[in-house]
């Protein structure tokens, strides 16, 4: 299985990335050492969308904190980068895909990232992967 993220990225050219604590959502809590992940630099921190493609080198799930009885899974990850982002993909140009059940990777993409503001790993589909790879 695939993945994406969308996070602050600091510095969207690093050869390794590290995301302390971040939200899954769409079985992105499986990550695991080994996958492929696509990075987004979050628009909401100033990045620019979709910015590289790794492979997870570590990934560790964040206890849950007692006492709190709905609580969104979490999970720091590092990502050693493959490959650097060609074209651009991001929230504008995915915003016109909100037919959400079309079944196209577009549209999967924004639904799972730009539908809710928050930053979050996610699993992606092949279809979405294969689409995503296409931009590298």
């Amino acid at each position: 299985m695939a993945f994406a993220i969308k996070a602050e990225v600091a510095d969207p050219k690093a050869k390794m990335f590290v995301f302390i604590g971040q939200k899954t959502m769409y079985g992105g809590k499986l990550i695991a050492e080994g996958d492929t992940v696509y990075v987004f630099a979050s628009e909401n921190e100033g990045g620019q969308g979709l910015v590289a493609r790794g492979v997870v080198t570590s990934a560790e799930a964040i206890a849950k904190k007692r006492g709190i009885v709905r609580q969104t899974p979490r999970v720091s990850i590092t990502v050693r980068r493959t490959a650097l982002a060609k074209r651009p993909l991001g929230r504008s140009e995915l915003k016109h895909f909100s037919e959400w059940k079309d079944g196209q990777p577009e549209t999967e993409l924004n639904f799972k990232f730009y539908r809710q503001a928050t930053n979050k790993i996610a699993g992606i589909s092949d279809k979405a992967a294969a689409f995503l790879g296409k931009f590298f």
